[in-house]
C-alpha cells in the first residue's frame, strides 16, 4: 500500500489497507514522513517504509539521480509482489508508479486520469469508472476492490486503529496530571495547513464559550503547538499541547464526548476512534471528500466563501471569514447536538 502525504490522508485509507490485509500474506505501508505516526495505527499493517516523495510532499525535496537510486533500492529490498497506489482526486500516480517500476514491483494498482501506458496493471479512471466526489476512504477502497481486495466479513468500512497499552498509559498520565476524569470535550485548534485551522482567538472563544456552557475542555495539539495550545487553553482549558504522542492523543480522544477541531489528521483521528465530531471545516477542499468519516457530525464554516475549491494552505481572503465567522457559542450548540444524540 502506497500513500505518501499526511496522516489524516493515511488515516483515510485504513479501510483500503484491511481490504489488502484481508488478501495478502504482508502488508507494507509505504508513507511519506508526515503520515509515518498515522501507518503505525493502522490495522492490517505489518510494517512500514517511509519515502519522502518530491512530487507529494507539501515541502518537497529536489528530484536527483542518487534520491532517486536510493528510493528504488528501498523499495527494491521489501521484493513486493504487488503495489496499490492511493491517490487523491488531484495527485497523479504515475511518477509513482514509475520508481515502483524501476524497483521491479511486478503489478501495480492505480486510479489515473492520465494514459498510463505500461506503468499500471490495474487501472481505474476517475471520473468514468470512478465517481468524482466520492470519500476519500471509498475511494481508497475502490482502488484497493479493482485490484481484486475486498473488506472481510463483518468489517463495517469505517476508520479505526489500534491504541497499544504503552499509549493508553501515557494518555491516562497525561490526564491523571491535570487531575482529569469523567466527561470531557476535546478542542483541537491547530492544523497541518495554516488555511484549514480556527484562528486562535476564535480557538480561546470557543473554549470559553464551551466552559461557560459546563464542559472540562482538554486542548490539545504537538509539541510544536505548545504556545498555540498554551493560548488557546487560557484559564479556561486544559492545556495538553505536547504532553501525548499520536497513539496517545488517539487515546484521549477515545474518551471525549465530542471533539472540536479543523480538517486535519486529529479529526480522522477521532473518526477513528468512533467519537463526534465538530469540524471546523474551511472549503479550499471539498467536504463530500475530506470531512471526518462515519462518525456523527456536524460541519461548521461557509463552504460557499470565495476560497472554496482553491486547495489554499494559507487562507487567500483577508480576515479568513470561512472559519472565523464561526462562533463559540455555535459550537457550544453543536456540541451539545451531538451529545444529545447519543
Amino acid at each position: 500500500m502506497v500513500r505518501l502525504d499526511s496522516d489524516g490522508d493515511v488515516l483515510l485509507a485504513g479501510p483500503a489497507v484491511r481490504a489488502v490485509a484481508a488478501g495478502a500474506d504482508e502488508v507494507v505501508a509505504v508513507v511519506g514522513p508526515r503520515g509515518r505516526q498515522a501507518a503505525g495505527l493502522l490495522p492490517g499493517v505489518d510494517a512500514v517504509a517511509v519515502w519522502r516523495c518530491p512530487w507529494v510532499d507539501a515541502e518537497p525535496p529536489p528530484v536527483t539521480p542518487a534520491d532517486t537510486a536510493a528510493t528504488v533500492a528501498m523499495l527494491a529490498a521489501l521484493e513486493a509482489d504487488e503495489a496499490v497506489i492511493l491517490t487523491s482526486f488531484h495527485q497523479s500516480p504515475l511518477p509513482t508508479a514509475l520508481v515502483l517500476r524501476l524497483a521491479g514491483v511486478p503489478r501495480i494498482a492505480a486510479a489515473s486520469v492520465d494514459y498510463p501506458g505500461s506503468l499500471l496493471d490495474v487501472r481505474l479512471r476517475p471520473g468514468e469508472d470512478l465517481p468524482e466526489d466520492l470519500p476519500e476512504p471509498e475511494r481508497a477502497l475502490a482502488i484497493a476492490g479493482r485490484a481484486g481486495y475486498a473488506l472481510p466479513p463483518g468489517d463495517d468500512g469505517r476508520l479505526a486503529v489500534t491504541v497499544d497499552a504503552a499509549a493508553r498509559r501515557e494518555a491516562a498520565e497525561a490526564l491523571a496530571a491535570h487531575d482529569v476524569a469523567g466527561d470531557y470535550v476535546v478542542v483541537h485548534p491547530g492544523a497541518s495547513v495554516p488555511a484549514r485551522a480556527w484562528s486562535p482567538h476564535r480557538a480561546a472563544e470557543g473554549v470559553a464559550a464551551l466552559a461557560g456552557a459546563g464542559h472540562r475542555v482538554l486542548v490539545t495539539g504537538s509539541p510544536g503547538e505548545a504556545a498555540l495550545t498554551a493560548e488557546v487553553a487560557g484559564h479556561d482549558g486544559v492545556d495538553l499541547g505536547g504532553r501525548t504522542g499520536f497513539g496517545a492523543l488517539a487515546a484521549v480522544l477515545a474518551g471525549a464526548r465530542a471533539v472540536v477541531v479543523g480538517n486535519t489528521g486529529p479529526a480522522h483521528l477521532a473518526a477513528a476512534v468512533g467519537v463526534p465530531v465538530v469540524s471546523l471545516f474551511a472549503p479550499v477542499v471539498p467536504p463530500e471528500r475530506w470531512a471526518p468519516y462515519g462518525v456523527r457530525r456536524i460541519l461548521l464554516g461557509d463552504q460557499d466563501a470565495p476560497c472554496r475549491g482553491t486547495r489554499a494552505r494559507n487562507c487567500p481572503v483577508p480576515g479568513h471569514p470561512c472559519l472565523d465567522h464561526i462562533r463559540g457559542a455555535e459550537v457550544v450548540d453543536a456540541v451539545a447536538t451531538l451529545i444529545n444524540a447519543e
